[in-house]
């Protein structure tokens, strides 16, 4: 019983910590406004991995300050340690408890981009630009619309990206959509998104490219569905065609897969 009991207030000790750190770190808004469906699904996520991460923390903390304290020298004692074997239940501890969680955590983490990422009937697919140090989208439509440096997109509608670099390595993120997906050259790489609340946001260059990617960025406004029909009737101008030889390009290298929702 006495050999058990450190390792029973240890393990109090351990669920304690990570019961006060789980209440300080979880109610922080770490991510600020969400304005997708995505949203609440990706900061639950978040708050899982917080207290998953405190109990790592709390669990090595513990063990350690215990050991300093159970194997400290005495004043004035230089004699060498004594010689210790390995012990391979703590060893097969220390491995499969890190193993169940990183694994938990992966298991959660795909069930929740599975059900984001969902294909549904009636999508939209916009084409998205991105090159030293700017962005452009293309619209369905007559003669693929196009935009520079201002991205629309109608409220609670799903929203296919189509992403097409054109020189090195971005990434495209909206905080507030909490979707963030790298933009590859020679690929076509899909992000999606289903905006639900009305606003004016930024999209940001997440993967430095370059010495203007501070400044790479583009103004996102999620209107109503008429308001957006209606902007992107007054579009003038249309995809350029160097960039449509992209998306051909990129389609050819990276078809679309069967069973994508016709994205």
């Amino acid at each position: 019983m006495m050999g058990r009991l450190p390792i029973a207030k240890m393990l109090a000790a351990t669920v304690a910590m990570t019961v006060v750190i789980s209440a300080v770190m979880v109610p922080i808004n770490w991510n600020g406004q969400g304005a997708s469906t995505a949203a609440p699904k990706i900061d639950e996520l978040l708050s899982v991995m917080i207290v998953l991460s405190a109990f790592v923390f709390s669990l090595v903390m513990v063990m350690l300050f215990y050991a300093l304290w159970k194997f400290k020298a005495k004043p004035g004692d230089e004699s060498d340690g004594e010689p210790i074997h390995g012990n391979t239940r703590l060893e097969v501890a220390w491995t499969v408890i890190p193993t169940i969680i990183v694994l938990f955590g992966a298991g959660y983490s795909w069930s929740v981009l599975n059900e984001i990422e969902e294909p549904v009937d009636g999508a939209l697919k916009v084409q998205v630009f991105s090159q030293q140090f700017a962005w452009s989208f293309g619209y369905p439509g007559k003669d693929n619309a196009w935009s520079e440096g201002e991205l629309h997109v109608p409220l609670d509608r799903q929203v296919h990206f189509k992403m097409h670099a054109q020189d090195v390595i971005h990434s495209f993120w909206v905080p507030e959509w909490r979707i963030k997906k790298d933009n590859v050259p020679g690929i076509t790489t899909t992000a999606i998104v289903t905006p639900d609340k009305l606003g004016t946001y930024q999209l940001i260059c997440t993967e430095l490219c370059g010495f203007g990617h501070a400044a790479m960025r583009a103004t996102v406004v999620v209107e109503t569905p008429a308001d957006f029909r209606k902007w992107v009737a007054g579009l003038k101008e249309t995809v350029p065609e160097p960039l449509m030889e992209s998306v051909i390009q990129d389609t050819e290298t990276d078809p679309v897969p069967l069973g994508a929702g016709g994205a």
